[in-house]
Formats: structure tokens, C-alpha cells, sequence
């Protein structure tokens, strides 16, 4: 087994600090890996980086269109979004044309991330709901398919609904693996597990999806061409997702995942990434793709979001510079 590599590392000043370890691959259309980084049969959970495939039967099975869903609706089902007023209404009145509320949501309150939205409910005394919850979007999309198959909204995360075989199924063909097993993800939805090459293998496919005219494939490119299309409903202000999308030279469509995952799709290159931080940390991850794609050309390094995750600068209690996390050399080249 191939031993984790450096990823991105910590200085503090000219010393270096700490280094997080972890796995990448870059992945053609054909499933061929083109580079490498650790191990890339190293078996993960991508946790939030599978929304985009967990999203697929809710295209394939008309259900998207059957409801007229748009293009700000496919990208919020494959987000992990911030919680700001746009997100939470947008799901608000999903929700409402399905006949739900709130309450049929199944992945649980979450405080927004959304600074202002946040201390302006404290304010209020308003609790949290579960349309703040990063997942809902996903959670919607999960009930829309429940409604178009004719399958009963409850207990719609469970692994034997008819909703999560249909991801499962879309999992498994898109990663081209039989998966081993499952984690709950903080949603309580089930995250299915792959190697790190499955995972990428399937960005790639998403990547190449535009040049073949099948179902599945279809539905992928349209999902990915929502994701780089409606960048802010996929992560939100501030985060690494919407700001590399927003600077990227060429279409991008990047996704974050719980515990050091993401995952980059490259529909001009017909390329696929996925990286794993061994620790899990989101700073050596934002770092780390950050890097892989400025080594691409997708980014532009000088550019200034690019560059905070690039080179993010470590600050003391007086915010004063002391030092930065940047890429790991090797990773870097």
C-alpha cells in the first residue's frame, strides 16, 4: 500500500511547522489515472463531494423536469451551501411546491454560516431550521424523486428507500465500483464508500459527459454545467467552492467534502480530480486543490481568491502574519 503524501504544509515564519498528509488523483476520460499523489486505491467516504451523483436520479428519472426545476434548483441539490437568506428561501419554496415544510426534512438544523444571518437570528430568538442545514438542498431533491417514483417521504434517508437504491445505483455506475459499505453522513443520509481512483474516475466521467448522448450521461452534464453556472448556490459568499468557480479560467465544477474532501470536474480537459486530507483538515484540502489546479492552468495564481487559498495566511491574536499553509512542494510541481 502506498503511504499518504505530503499535501500542504504549515510555516511558521522560516520554520516548517506542520504537514498534512493524504491521497490525489487526476483521472482522464477513459478511467486511466494521469497523476497521482499517495495511494489511489485507498478506500473513502467523499462525504459531500457525491452530491453531484447522488443528484443523478433525480435527472434521470425525469423527476427534474416533471417539476421544472432550474438550473439555481439542480445546483442547490448538489450543494453544500451556507445557509444565507437565498439558499433557505430557495429550498423554502421547494419545499412548498412538493406539498412540504420544514418539518418533512430529515437532515437536521444547522446554524447558518452566513455571519450577518447568523447573529441577526440570534437577535430575533429565532432558532435554526433545517433549510439552513448545508444539505437541504439535497435533502429537496431527495424528496422530489421520492414524489415522482410514488414512494412515501418518510424515512426517505434510509439505505432500503427507494431513493437511496437509486443513488446507490447511480454510485456504483458512476465510480464503476461495487461499493463496500456506507458511513451515515452528517445529513443522515447514507455516503457510500469507494477507492479514491472510483471517485475520481467518476469526475471525469462527468467531465467527458457532453460527448455522449445516454441518459445517464445527460443528466451529469447538466448537473455539472448548473454547479459552474450557479456557483454562489453551491457553496456561498466566501467559500472555496464559489470563489475558485467564480475565478476559474475555464468551466469548473468544484465540491467540498466533510473531513479534508474535494473533488473537481474539468469538462474542457475531460479530466476528473479527488483528493483526501489523511486528517481531514479544510485548510490543507482548499489548499491542496487549489494547487492542483493552478498546476493545471484552471487558475490563475495571482488571482486574489485563488491565492487565499494558495498561500492562506497564518495569523496570531493580534492578526498579525506569522506564517502560511501552502502546498506541498512536490504537490506544487
Amino acid at each position: 500500500m502506498t503511504t499518504a503524501h505530503p499535501l500542504a504544509e504549515v510555516w511558521r515564519g522560516p520554520i516548517l511547522e506542520s504537514q498534512h498528509l493524504g491521497h490525489a488523483v487526476i483521472c482522464d476520460d477513459t478511467g486511466q489515472i494521469v497523476r497521482a499523489w499517495g495511494d489511489p486505491d485507498k478506500v473513502i467516504l467523499p462525504r459531500s463531494s457525491a452530491k453531484m451523483i447522488q443528484a443523478l436520479p433525480l435527472v434521470t428519472s425525469g423527476a427534474a423536469d416533471a417539476f421544472g426545476l432550474t438550473e439555481a434548483q439542480l445546483a442547490l441539490a448538489c450543494a453544500s451551501h451556507s445557509g444565507e437568506a437565498r439558499h433557505a428561501s430557495a429550498v423554502t419554496r421547494w419545499l412548498a411546491d412538493l406539498g412540504h415544510d420544514d418539518d418533512t426534512l430529515m437532515c437536521g438544523p444547522e446554524a447558518s454560516r452566513d455571519p450577518a444571518l447568523h447573529d441577526q437570528m440570534i437577535r430575533d430568538g429565532q432558532a435554526p431550521c433545517q433549510v439552513h442545514n448545508n444539505c437541504s438542498g439535497k435533502h429537496a431533491g431527495f424528496l422530489t424523486l421520492a414524489r415522482h417514483l410514488g414512494a412515501l417521504p418518510q424515512d426517505y434517508v434510509d439505505p432500503a428507500h427507494p431513493v437511496q437504491k437509486a443513488a446507490l445505483t447511480a454510485f456504483e455506475e458512476a465510480t464503476q465500483e461495487t461499493s463496500p459499505g456506507f458511513g451515515i453522513d452528517g445529513c443522515s443520509a447514507p455516503n457510500h464508500a469507494c477507492t479514491l481512483h472510483g471517485m475520481a474516475r467518476a469526475m471525469a466521467w462527468f467531465a467527458s459527459a457532453g460527448d455522449r448522448s445516454d441518459s445517464a450521461s445527460q443528466a451529469a452534464a447538466r448537473l455539472a454545467h448548473a454547479m459552474y453556472t450557479c456557483p454562489e448556490m453551491v457553496a456561498g459568499e466566501n467559500r472555496a467552492c464559489t470563489d475558485l468557480m467564480r475565478a476559474a479560467n475555464e468551466p469548473l465544477a468544484l465540491k467540498t467534502g466533510a473531513e479534508g474532501f474535494f473533488v473537481a470536474i474539468l469538462p474542457n480537459r475531460r479530466l476528473g480530480i479527488a483528493l483526501k486530507v489523511s486528517d481531514g483538515a479544510t485548510r490543507a484540502s482548499e489548499c491542496a486543490i487549489a494547487a492542483i489546479l493552478t498546476g493545471l492552468g484552471v487558475l490563475n495564481p495571482e488571482h486574489p481568491q485563488v491565492k487565499a487559498r494558495l498561500t492562506a495566511p497564518v495569523t496570531n491574536r493580534r492578526n498579525l502574519i506569522v506564517g502560511e499553509v501552502r502546498p506541498a512542494a512536490t504537490l506544487a510541481t
